[in-house]
């Protein structure tokens, strides 16, 4: 009975296979549309992050750039600074040499000897450069350069005794080492 009632059924609702039909259409349009609004959407995240990424890349050109822009001028420009406050110290030597055409007086060329000097290494001192101390220091070879040796047992082997050229650092950084004479034990 069953069998005839499906048989029935099928047979009264000849719409059936379309209705069916329409909602598996509708079902696919549907899918369809999710597709495409998900396609889009991963479209338009592609071409944001595309964007985003074009953007950094020239914002790390112009770094790049600039950075560069900046090493050059300081590599030309950078020692301007020194040179200004040397000038003033070559306007004293300048001044002391046409002193010393006047005067037949070895004090006053002494005076502005002295003078010049003095300014010269105020203003080295004022651009950071320091000598290297080597009086009764024990021998480094990061700040001073063995020349000889000399036996003694005056003093600790190792020690400096004598310096043949002043050595000279930029805070940290050892410009010139000292030339120096260090003890070792007579034997």
């Amino acid at each position: 009975m069953n069998k005839d009632k499906d048989v029935f059924e099928e047979k009264q609702n000849p719409f059936k296979e379309n209705i069916e039909e329409n909602k598996e259409a509708e079902n696919e349009e549907k899918v369809e549309q999710q597709e495409e609004s998900l396609e889009e959407k991963l479209q338009k995240e592609k071409d944001e992050l595309n964007n985003k990424y074009l953007r950094l890349a020239a914002d790390f050109d112009n770094y790049r750039k600039r950075q560069a822009l900046e090493r050059e001028n300081l590599l030309q420009y950078g020692a301007g600074e020194t040179l200004t406050k040397l000038i003033d110290v070559l306007d004293t030597f300048e001044r002391a040499e046409e002193s010393v055409e006047k005067f037949d007086d070895c004090k006053t060329v002494k005076e502005s000897y002295n003078v010049a000097i003095k300014q010269f290494k105020d203003t080295l001192t004022k651009c950071g450069l320091e000598k290297i101390d080597t009086k009764n220091q024990k021998f480094d070879p990061n700040f001073h350069e063995a020349v000889s040796q000399t036996p003694t047992n005056d003093v600790e082997e190792g020690t400096i005794i004598a310096e043949m050229r002043t050595g000279y650092k930029l805070k940290d950084r050892v410009l010139r080492p000292s030339m120096v004479s260090v003890a070792v034990s007579e034997e």
